[in-house]
């Protein structure tokens, strides 16, 4: 009887898994293998969770509740706001700017924004907000001070040293205390005309204001109708030198409409009408006294 012959086992691995043994001792293979396919396994559970949309719905439903619940807590509620440095003006201008419905949620308040919005008030030069222990709102204002009342096409305004707009006036009079600026383009050098405000200081009870020529020079306008034409460049320098005339001989005591400095090589004077008359008076007279 034959006996059956079994041929011997091959120990060789097969071609596929000779390949499969390779990649598993690649690193990123099997990081990938033992991480990733656990954590994708994690992530497609709530994936397949939320495709459905009334889930969803459900679950932003949800979360917009306990955010509310923590917003609206008693210590995150604002109650009211403190106004600190501002005019009772500049106070009812605020409040109508930032019409705030208390209380509300600090989370509502975009302090950012509302303090642009201040600052966007002509009367305000800065602001600063924070919201105090107890839900007050502070807002801390710095005002603009005027420094001159500008007459221009729209009519009076208050101006501060730097020429920006302050508040409108309906009378001169309101402000007496403030020196008067006219003339286009003079809200855009006010810190020239204060130099020379302060340079006409002798002049101050005579003294009517200013009023810019051209956009580029000033004249200086006194009681008696009198005018200093000042030159576009070295304003206050010229100044200087009529009131030192003036010390000297009460040049601007007499009968002279305009003292003329637009070219400072060639000072000239205007008299008044009745000073001419006179003048050419006395002139005829000492030539009938020559002939």
């Amino acid at each position: 009887m034959c006996a059956l012959i079994v041929p011997p086992r091959d120990p060789a691995p097969s071609r596929w898994a000779y390949r499969l043994e390779r990649l598993w001792l690649t690193p990123l293979f099997r990081k990938a293998v033992l991480k990733g396919l656990p954590l994708a396994a994690l992530m497609a559970i709530p994936a397949l969770w939320l495709a459905d949309d009334t889930r969803r719905a459900d679950l932003a439903a949800q979360i917009a509740d306990i955010r509310r619940q923590v917003e609206t807590r008693p210590e995150f509620m604002v109650k009211l706001m403190a106004i600190e440095g501002a005019s009772a003006e500049t106070d009812a201008d605020i409040r109508e700017v930032l019409p705030l419905d208390f209380p509300l949620s600090s989370f509502d308040l975009d302090l950012h924004e509302m303090r642009k919005t201040v600052e966007g008030l002509d009367a305000v030069k800065t602001a600063q907000m924070r919201v105090r222990p107890g839900g007050i709102l502070e807002l801390t204002v710095e005002e603009r001070v005027p420094a001159v009342v500008w007459r221009g096409e729209a009519g009076l305004e208050l101006l501060d040293e730097q020429g920006h707009r302050v508040a409108p006036i309906e009378a001169r009079a309101l402000r007496p205390d403030l020196p008067l600026i006219a003339g286009e383009g003079a809200d855009l050098a006010v810190a020239e005309a204060l130099q020379l405000i302060a340079a006409a200081a002798p002049l101050e009870q005579r003294l009517r204001g200013l009023v810019r020529i051209g956009a580029r020079r000033w004249d200086v306008v006194l009681d008696r109708d009198q005018r200093i034409l000042l030159p576009a460049q070295n304003a206050v320098t010229a100044l200087e030198r009529v009131l030192a005339l003036d010390e000297v001989s009460d040049m601007l005591g007499r009968d002279i409409v305009v003292v003329d400095l637009r070219n400072p090589a060639r000072p000239t004077v205007r008299l008044s009408p009745d000073a001419v008359e006179e003048f050419r008076r006395i002139r005829r007279l000492q030539t009938g006294a020559t002939n």
